[in-house]
């Protein structure tokens, strides 16, 4: 660490206000959220902030249950105190509440994960999530960030904002690759955007996780704006472009289900 960062991190580090000491932790929680399981030298350059202060940071987000050591000694992910806080949210918001029965049904019919998400910023966050009776993995999305360009719920959202908003959006995260699918070409990204426009919905094929595909579809509310989308998500070996486009049908039926009980009424 050079001078400069040592001395801004102890003074940083110095008599911090208990305003300051919030700012840090949702900082932490913020980091995990995008970068996953990671060490206390991650987080303490991450924040620009001694190690011990990380550390302590950490140990209490741990003692309350909003991170956690899942296997690694000194790793750290977020915690179900998180997915507490965002069930919290998500019980509030009008679209998880009108989408519940609908995601039950097609997370049934369709055999996978179904998800709803909805724009924060720069990311794609689920609010909402049912898991099919085929499903392998129980991984809960529920209150995680995910990015944009690499996600069908994200596709979907950023292909319904205006073109001013949606360079504002690629500008601040970029078109980074997650895999060897993800699509870094700002050209390449437009053209699957405006797919998206003509046929109401999105895929991604292994672009943010080897092995994962996912569907999305667009949900409006009653001014036709869209708001969230809904998505039904599965392992890359079944859930391929066949099954995709067999559940199609079913997912957009599934979104104008949700768009009108928003009060949607089409046209």
């Amino acid at each position: 660490m050079s001078n400069k960062t040592a001395g801004s991190a102890t003074s940083r580090d110095a008599a911090p206000s208990g305003v300051q000491s919030v700012d840090r932790a949702i900082s932490v929680l913020e980091y995990l959220a995008r970068h996953g399981e990671s060490g206390v030298s991650e987080v303490a350059t991450a924040l620009e902030v001694h190690k011990s202060t990380a550390f302590r940071l950490l140990g209490a987000l741990e003692a309350r249950g909003f991170v956690e050591q899942p296997t690694e000694r000194g790793k750290y992910s977020l915690g179900f105190g998180v997915v507490r806080l965002a069930s919290a949210v998500s019980g509030q918001l009008d679209v998880t509440r009108q989408a519940g029965p609908v995601c039950d049904r097609l997370a049934t019919e369709i055999g996978e994960t179904v998800n709803i998400a909805v724009l924060e910023e720069r990311y794609a966050v689920h609010v909402s999530q049912r898991f099919g009776p085929s499903a392998v993995a129980t991984h809960n999305w529920v209150g995680q960030l995910t990015p944009l360009h690499a996600t069908a719920s994200g596709k979907v959202l950023l292909a319904h904002v205006s073109a001013k908003r949606r360079t504002e959006l690629l500008r601040e995260s970029g078109l980074a690759a997650f895999t060897p699918h993800t699509l870094t070409s700002e050209t390449d990204f437009e053209k699957q955007l405006s797919r998206c426009l003509e046929r109401g919905y999105a895929v991604a094929r292994e672009e943010f996780e080897i092995g994962l595909n996912a569907i999305a579809v667009p949900i409006r509310n009653a001014d036709g704006s869209v708001i969230a989308a809904v998505s039904a998500s599965g392992p890359a070996y079944r859930f391929d472009d066949a099954r995709m486009e067999e559940v199609t049908p079913s997912l957009i039926a599934g979104a104008a289900e949700i768009s009108y009980r928003l009060g949607y009424l089409g046209g």
